[in-house]
């Protein structure tokens, strides 16, 4: 069963998709990101993909505020990306209702923190793993993490994430089709659950997923082709028929 994510990245309170992660390429949906969730829910959705663009730079800038109003705007699980970097931070969105967190960048410096992490917390934690050309990135992807993805996806493994959401940099916000074959190596390294994300433009894209995906392939975030009007939430649901329990899953 392939679960649907859809996706909101916050940029300065807004709704928008970056082309491939660059900040200067930006788009802008909607002004209300707690009102997008709301519809999200409306039509389905029991998991919601969220990442603060601001706080993953790491320039002291974030969505608490936005991600409040979400929270008590949906009862849908929220998984959040973007600036998790320390306990402090953790604790702050516990507070606020996050379900999961994605630990990017905190993750490539420093993979044992996970394990830690997760020991005083719970299994609460993925590991994102964002690349450009089989190499990780990290701070808003305006970094190189100095090592690959599939040797992240080993360290995820061994230090405790619970999964693992896999971006292809260069396919993201592209609409151009997603990067299974990379992210088949990432589910094989790692033999973790594996969420897919960058690139979904149509309905064929996320058959291509179910037909093509390792078997640890087990969701794929959709963002800007909601957006765009390429697929629908209803229509995805239709041909991917959701199990409410997997909004409670250990990944």
């Amino acid at each position: 069963m392939l679960t649907i994510i859809p996706a909101i990245d916050i940029l300065d309170g807004k709704c928008v998709r970056l082309l491939r992660g660059a900040y200067d390429e930006v788009t802008e949906y909607s002004r209300d990101p707690a009102g997008m969730a709301r519809e999200f829910e409306l039509t389905g959705a029991t998991r919601i993909h969220v990442v603060d663009l601001d706080a993953a730079r790491g320039d002291m800038m974030n969505n608490r505020r936005q991600l409040s109003k979400l929270r008590r705007a949906v009862n849908a699980t929220i998984e959040l990306g973007g600036g998790v970097r320390s306990e402090e931070d953790i604790e702050e969105l516990l507070e606020l209702g996050i379900d999961r967190f994605i630990i990017g960048t905190a993750f490539a410096r420093n993979p044992r923190v996970v394990e830690g992490w997760a020991a005083h917390f719970g299994p609460i934690f993925l590991a994102g793993i964002d690349a450009r050309a089989g190499t990780a990135r990290t701070s808003g992807w305006e970094e190189d993490a100095g090592t690959s993805a599939v040797e992240l996806a080993r360290a995820a493994r061994d230090h405790g994430a619970c999964g693992i959401v896999f971006t292809s940099i260069e396919q993201d916000g592209t609409l151009a089709g997603p990067d299974i074959e990379s992210t088949n190596r990432i589910a094989e390294a790692s033999g973790l659950p594996v969420i897919l994300s960058g690139g979904v433009g149509s309905l064929s894209d996320l058959e291509e997923v179910e037909r093509r995906g390792h078997a640890n392939l087990k969701g794929v975030i959709v963002g800007k082709a909601l957006y765009e009007g390429r697929v629908t939430l209803p229509e995805l649901y239709e041909r991917f028929p959701q199990d409410p329990s997997q909004a409670e899953c250990p990944w």
